[in-house]
């Protein structure tokens, strides 16, 4: 595999890690999303001026407002966080 495609393999991994803890294992709910964001997330986000509580997160997130954070939902934290990252 490619490094980006081992990053791939390794986001998608990350997300089931913590999908899999409580409920749906295809979705996080609240208490599974912060902790991600707490393990996965805390070097990245140390630095941020604007700190969005976790309900912030998880209603701008949640798209369907289903109240759980799909995969293709979570990955928008991941391209925003990214994003800043490289600015």
């Amino acid at each position: 595999l490619s490094e980006l495609e081992k990053a791939m393999d390794v986001i998608i991994d990350v997300f089931h890690q913590y999908s899999r803890r409580e409920g749906d294992r295809d979705t996080l709910t609240k208490q599974e999303l912060k902790l991600m964001i707490e393990k996965q997330l805390a070097n990245y986000l140390r630095h941020v001026k604007n700190k969005a509580t976790i309900d912030e997160i998880m209603k701008d997130l949640d798209v369907n407002k289903d109240a759980q954070i799909s995969f293709s939902e979570m990955m928008m934290l991941v391209i925003r966080v990214t994003i800043a990252t490289h600015e």
